[in-house]
């Protein structure tokens, strides 16, 4: 990385670098007023900074870090970006048209190193992790170009669950959760945040001092170590009782309800016996739990692995909504796109190397 996005300093931050440059500490509110609020795509568009404050600005910083490479819409509204970064390489962001409102799925890293055998994230093993700055400047890029569209749209919701291991980039994605939240800037409400992780246990007990009231979800996919471990190599390092007692420790410190996802294959993680076991390993936090059933997109190099069918799922769910877990079958959004995470960029880099 070479230029900086100004996007990844906190308020805090750009207050103390100005001091630095000998300008006055106000002058930050000013910028991030011009970034969050007007919005603007060039820093010569704040006129009510000095040419000199403007000039170091555009030296020091870059304010779009992000090209456009490819965009698809789908029939549902779902649309999906490939971006490319400044060093040239690639991540993708999604943009899902909600009832609550206009929900972004944000990539956290160049690759991913967790080894799900599922995803399309991880066919491409990671590169190197994303700064905050290219992080919120995808919610930016978005946002922008709901802007250019003139319906007065806003991105009210984001979840932390594109390609990429959040809790692998840790640091950066707390700075990007103080950004986009601060009331000053976007002021996108925590509890209308998400962040998922895969089981990084030492990073669930941190993220619970952390005080921040975004939420969190876990990628379950399977409810014993047996199975989880097959289907995910990141279970090896952390089994399911240690991720577990990760979890409690979670729920006692912020009496906050958490998600567990879970992507319905078949013949693999489906049966009525895998339900009664997610019964019991979730039944003495069932009051702050909530299961996300999701059906499997297919990847063309996974051809192992194929979606329920929708009566192996309501099964499933029967079972759990019986036994008082609470759980719902996710609605699916750009089934006529690139819809799994990473397909997009993982079909790009193939045509490149052609």
């Amino acid at each position: 990385m070479n230029t900086p996005s100004i996007y990844g300093l906190t308020l805090d931050q750009l207050e103390a670098w100005l001091l630095e440059q000998g300008q006055k500490k106000f002058r930050a509110q000013q910028i991030w007023d011009w970034l969050y609020i007007k919005r603007v795509l060039d820093f010569s568009e704040m006129t009510n900074l000095s040419k000199d404050l403007v000039a170091l600005l555009s030296d020091t910083f870059l304010l779009q870090p992000l090209n456009q490479v490819v965009v698809q819409e789908s029939a549902d509204g779902t649309t999906k970006y490939l971006f490319q970064l400044e060093d040239k390489l690639m991540i993708e962001t999604v943009l899902m048209r909600q009832e609550y409102g206009l929900s972004v799925c944000v990539t956290t890293q160049v690759g991913c190193d967790i080894g799900c055998t599922f995803c399309a994230s991880g066919l491409k093993r990671k590169q190197r992790d994303l700064t905050a700055g290219e992080i919120v400047a995808q919610i930016m890029q978005i946002q922008h170009y709901l802007d250019q569209k003139g319906n007065g749209e806003r991105v009210s919701h984001i979840v932390v669950m594109g390609i990429g291991e959040p809790f692998d980039n840790y640091d950066n994605v707390i700075a990007f959760l103080n950004i986009v939240n601060h009331a000053k800037g976007l002021a996108i409400g925590a509890r209308h945040i998400t962040v998922s992780t895969s089981g990084l246990a030492p990073k669930i007990r941190e993220f619970a001092e952390n005080g921040l009231q975004v939420n969190l979800a876990l990628s379950l996919h399977a409810p014993n170590d047996e199975i989880r471990s097959r289907m995910m190599r990141i279970n090896r390092k952390h089994p399911l009782k240690e991720v577990m007692a990760a979890i409690d420790e979670y729920l006692e410190k912020t009496n906050r309800r958490i998600t567990f996802e879970y992507i319905m294959i078949s013949g693999v993680n489906d049966r009525p016996e895998q339900a009664h076991e997610l019964v019991a390993l979730l039944k003495d936090k069932r009051h702050l739990s909530y299961v996300n059933l999701i059906p499997y997109n297919p990847v063309a190099e996974h051809i192992k692995y194929e979606r329920s069918t929708k009566k192996d799922i309501l099964a499933f769910y029967d079972i759990l909504k019986k036994n008082n877990i609470n759980c719902v079958i996710r609605k699916e959004h750009g089934t006529d796109i690139d819809a799994a995470c990473g397909q997009l960029r993982s079909k790009h880099l193939e045509k490149a190397t052609k």
